[in-house]
């Protein structure tokens, strides 16, 4: 059984063990190699779950794991421009 702590892109903690034991000390490096937080939910349940995660693992508090850098669309669209259909097309 598969013990996920991102949902939305499918990563689990034997990611996140793996990747820890390749040398990787940092959020901002385990967000990009497995993408954690980068999915629907933009981190609001992963990356509180993965901070807790790898203090655990690294016997480092909490406060000392930087917050991975979030980082906002290159521009602003209004989602409508997706959902405009033109029924000429259909």
């Amino acid at each position: 059984m598969k013990a996920y702590i991102c949902m939305c892109e499918k990563v689990t903690l034997e990611d996140v063990d793996k990747a820890l034991k390749e040398g990787i000390r940092d959020l901002e490096s385990l967000k990009r190699k497995l993408r954690i937080g980068m999915g629907p939910c933009q981190g609001r349940f992963c990356i509180p779950a993965l901070i807790s995660y790898v203090s655990r693992k690294l016997g480092v508090p909490p406060e000392k794991l930087a917050y991975p850098i979030v980082r906002p669309p290159l521009e602003p669209v209004p989602a409508k421009l997706f959902l405009q259909v033109k029924y000429d097309e259909i």
